[in-house]
């Protein structure tokens, strides 16, 4: 299999009449979604694009992922855009991206046009009724290389910019058979599938489901407010395998949801994108003891996973959950300060190699060359490895344990975010002189600092609001006379995160706007 075209030609196949994936208002077989993808690049391969980016702007719903399988079908590349995210920070996006083409909902037309993009747009509901051109669509298939990009997902940058991690056609097959062997997807796993489609999360159930001819249930973002009918929707729809981030499962366990309601059918629960709390975790175990758990770990760029943890044990509520050992056909290595490898027990950075890594950063050959380095361990042939950024460090048992992150990088809320992108975002207001961002972690809380004049906390927030996704949003807001200065002239951001535990007494820690 050398490219997503064929694994996706063979799942209508071998389960045309299998229902594929499932959102609140409609279902779809293998062979429908397929038929509709074809309408679809018919209607891109019509503009006279190849290997080109085509933004995909749509709610998250069945059409989403017919349009980006669409995409890749005309043999372009995609990158997702939320309806919902901020008109800003879609700008940044395709400025570094330069879109050829957008393709959009028709309940997204208001949004495109507040972008003001000027190039070609293309609405869904009039695509999906193109016949597929057959001849086109073989030559698109034999042309694509395993090594043509498929998709760029952007991931929040150290500068304020966006940067877009290139994923090929390799990558994400090479990927989706180790997690689908590993986790034993089948015709008979029913996902209900919780992380947006621009999270790299995402691919994972999303083209597992394709590749092994499984079901994909979108849950409704809203039922994560109401628990109880989060439940029943699991119930209802029988799913039998979640692929979440620990806040997601967190609610449940907050809540004890399980104490008024049981999951029925579900056998996997996987997590990644943050550190999942061993408290909630064995909330979950007890109350669905059969069921297999597994720690996931690893950045966009490589894919989606590096490293893994399948829960074989009981924990204490005080003990660290270990995020395994590499993944088949993805290498890790710890080296340490000295630039060797590390010993057990040593801390040091954590590194990725194989086909699961990125090409690189989309129009940004700064931040490629700074992460996508020669493999510092070997000398004798050229060899890229993917430095991650990430301080681990391995147990007497072999597994790696996730210490935190080198470049104090925020995860939160299951996403990877740089602090300097909210600080750009916040340097753009008006009114504000300076500020920095600190990350609370015992209580998972982004706090902003920051020096303005006449701008009150809710107008700081509404403005930002405009600016930032909701989970880059800062919960608590501190306003400063003046910033302390280390001796280099920099903001000194230790002293920040030192005061910021007698700020913590305040009764207004932790308000949010």
């Amino acid at each position: 299999m050398k490219n997503l075209i064929e694994m996706i030609e063979r799942a209508a196949e071998k389960f045309p009449q299998k229902i594929a994936f499932r959102d609140e208002r409609r279902s779809v077989t293998y062979q429908e979604f397929y038929e509709n993808s074809r309408s679809v690049a018919a209607a891109v391969a019509n503009a006279r694009l190849f290997r080109k980016p085509v933004a995909v702007m749509f709610e998250r719903s069945v059409e989403n992922l017919e349009a980006m399988v669409g995409v890749l079908l005309s043999g372009n590349f995609y990158t997702v855009i939320d309806c919902e995210m901020p008109t800003e920070r879609i700008k940044q996006i395709f400025k570094t991206l330069e879109p050829a083409a957008l393709l959009i909902s028709d309940s997204c037309a208001e949004k495109a046009d507040k972008i003001g993009f000027s190039g070609k747009i293309i609405k869904y509901s009039e695509a999906v009724l193109l016949e597929p051109f057959d001849e086109l669509m073989l030559e698109i298939k034999s042309s694509v290389i395993d090594t043509d990009p498929a998709y760029v997902l952007f991931t929040s940058g150290s500068t304020g910019v966006p940067k877009g991690a290139v994923m090929s056609h390799r990558s994400l097959i090479s990927y989706i058979r180790w997690f689908s062997d590993t986790f034993d997807i089948d015709g008979e796993t029913v996902f209900g599938s919780q992380t947006p489609f621009y999270f790299s999360m995402s691919v994972s159930d999303v083209f597992s489901t394709i590749y092994k001819g499984a079901t994909l249930n979108i849950i409704p973002k809203t039922l994560f407010s109401f628990p109880i009918k989060l439940i029943e929707f699991l119930n209802e729809r029988r799913v039998n395998t979640v692929y979440w981030v620990p806040s997601a499962m967190c609610i449940i366990a907050n809540l004890k949801v399980f104490d008024y309601c049981k999951l029925e059918s579900l056998k996997k629960v996987l997590f990644a994108g943050e550190v999942m709390p061993v408290k909630q975790l064995n909330y979950w175990m007890e109350h669905i003891p059969k069921a297999m758990y597994a720690n996931l770990f690893g950045p966009t760029e490589t894919t989606d996973i590096c490293t893994y943890y399948i829960v074989d044990r009981k924990f204490s509520d005080s003990e660290t959950l270990p995020i395994g050992k590499h993944c088949d056909n993805c290498d890790v290595f710890v080296v340490n300060e000295d630039g060797k490898a590390a010993e057990v027990g040593e801390s040091g950075e954590l590194y990725a190699r194989g086909s699961f890594l990125a090409m690189g950063y989309y129009n940004n050959p700064e931040k490629t060359a700074e992460a996508f380095v020669q493999n510092p361990l070997n000398h004798s042939y050229p060899e890229t490895v993917y430095k991650t950024g990430d301080l681990v460090k391995y147990n007497e048992e072999g597994n790696l344990i996730y210490l935190s992150r080198k470049d104090f990088r925020i995860k939160h809320m299951g996403y990877r975010i740089e602090p300097g992108e909210i600080e750009a975002a916040v340097g753009a207001v008006d009114r504000i002189a300076a500020c920095a961002v600190v990350y609370d972690q015992a209580d998972d809380k982004i706090a902003l600092f920051y020096q303005g004049k006449k701008i009150t906390d809710s107008e700081l927030a509404e403005s930002l609001a405009k600016r930032l996704p909701v989970y880059m949003m800062p919960e608590v807001y501190i306003s400063l006379k003046q910033f302390p200065y280390n001796s280099n002239g920099k903001i000194d951001r230790k002293l920040l995160k030192e005061n910021l535990r007698q700020i913590k007494m305040g009764e207004n820690y932790g308000k949010a706007y």
